[in-house]
């Protein structure tokens, strides 16, 4: 029972593959695709943190809980390609088209994780959490389309970026109450 499950699952993942990555292939996606999926770039949340510590109080701490979140993000998601060892679907299915040639394992996607933490945070901190969900999503699904990652590499990156972005935010919330706290007292 539990292999046909795997079996189904396996399936869908293939067949979400095709249809992000072969059906819907066009001119204006493959001019697009690569420019949405710079937001899920270390060096795109690192622009945004130092764009967010001139916007005030908040934006510092939102910068700061961005950027831990994209640290833990890192390592747990490269953590995690060590331990599953998924190859990426360009390198062991032929029909898929690739835009770029990327190195190491495929599960789960380190572009995802990173999205998801940081527009789950600016979510939080600024309001219009659907608004920058769907950004992380778009992120996800231009992964796909570009041929890099499976559909399950991109669900299995998105919780991992939520959960990321959860323990920063309650990480910020501590540390930022112990200081007020540590000042207040004197």
């Amino acid at each position: 029972m539990f292999e046909g499950l795997l079996e189904g699952l396996h399936h869908l993942d293939l067949l979400l593959l095709y249809f992000f990555n072969i059906q819907i292939q066009n001119p204006f996606f493959d001019f697009l695709m690569p420019i949405i999926t710079y937001a899920g770039t270390q060096i795109f949340w690192i622009i945004i943190s130092t764009i967010l510590v001139f916007l005030g109080e908040n934006g510092r701490r939102t910068a700061f809980t961005c950027l831990l979140a994209l640290l833990l993000g890192y390592f747990l998601s490269e953590f995690l390609k060590i331990i599953f060892q998924v190859p990426r679907p360009f390198e062991v299915i032929e029909w898929v088209r690739h835009t770029n040639i990327v190195w190491g394992y495929s599960l789960p996607s380190g572009h995802t994780t990173a999205a998801f933490s940081g527009f789950l945070i600016l979510g939080v901190k600024y309001g219009r959490i659907p608004i920058f969900l769907s950004l992380a999503a778009l992120v996800g699904i231009s992964r796909i389309y570009m041929g890099l990652h499976y559909p399950s590499d991109v669900i299995m990156g998105a919780l991992l970026g939520v959960s990321c972005a959860l323990v920063s935010l309650r990480i910020e919330e501590k540390f930022f109450k112990s200081l007020k706290d540590k000042y207040q007292k004197g």
